[in-house]
């Protein structure tokens, strides 16, 4: 079985100071995977080592098989990303948005695929609006079925449903974990909500001091780390590393 991410020995410094501190990272295709940590652990740095956006001081990546950063270009042809924070061409209509990926990914049938993504997450009454008519949490949407046009083998979400409506975070989830079980692709995702992580993840990666610090099923790291949820060892791990940055 060919592994979505298989990362080595990663280490990054930023004038003098050592972000990562040596973490290895495993995502098999289909897996639904956090990656957290408090602000500061070294999560940013490790998943912008893990898409080739920076150079490890040491260590591999390889990425869809793709050793990185050579390889770069042919890896995230598939990879599809989304986040709530980036922007749409304000005066474009929301089918033309995505027509407009679509033809940059290649993608086979776009109007079939434009379709079906737009009713996958309930939004297919925008297909005509403009850009910048849309709320926040409808441009979040827009940009999902966006970042899963082409099909990709990892679809990487920054904080998926941060601005969104509690029913509307609930057919995100839905949707994401439809995608993932019927077209095997991967999920990698980060968030600061712990339930939200439950939700949708089966697996969690937690990041602290530049580590890996605990890594597999919630029930199981949580119980083996002596706390009763995710968010209460979230928010122990983000006390230690307060107290750790006071220190220096």
């Amino acid at each position: 079985m060919q592994l979505v991410i298989r990362a080595q020995g990663l280490t990054k410094s930023f004038r003098g100071t050592q972000a990562v501190a040596g973490i290895d990272l495993t995502v098999a295709p289909g897996e639904r995977v956090a990656l957290l940590g408090p602000n500061g652990a070294g999560k940013t740095t490790t998943l912008l080592m893990l898409l080739g956006v920076i150079s490890p001081d040491s260590g591999t990546v390889a990425l869809l098989g793709q050793q990185l950063p050579k390889h770069r270009s042919e890896a995230m042809e598939r990879v599809g990303f989304a986040a709530g924070y980036l922007p749409l061409p304000s005066r474009m209509k929301v089918r033309e948005v995505l027509r407009l990926f679509g033809e940059l990914y290649g993608v086979d049938d776009i109007d079939a695929r434009i379709d079906a993504g737009l009713e996958r997450f309930g939004i297919d009454h925008l297909a005509d609006a403009k850009a910048d008519e849309l709320s926040s949490g409808q441009r979040t949407l827009v940009g999902i079925v966006k970042s899963v046009m082409h099909h990709p083998a990892l679809l990487v979400l920054d904080e998926p449903t941060a601005s969104l409506d509690p029913d509307v975070a609930l057919r995100v989830r839905t949707g994401l974990r439809q995608i993932s079980e019927d077209e095997g692709t991967a999920l990698l995702v980060t968030s600061h909500d712990m339930l939200e992580v439950e939700r949708l993840c089966d697996r969690v990666v937690f990041v602290a001091k530049g580590t890996v610090v605990a890594d597999g099923v919630v029930d199981t790291i949580v119980a083996e780390h002596g706390h009763e949820s995710l968010e209460e060892m979230f928010i122990h791990l983000a006390s230690e590393h307060r107290a750790t940055e006071r220190r220096r």
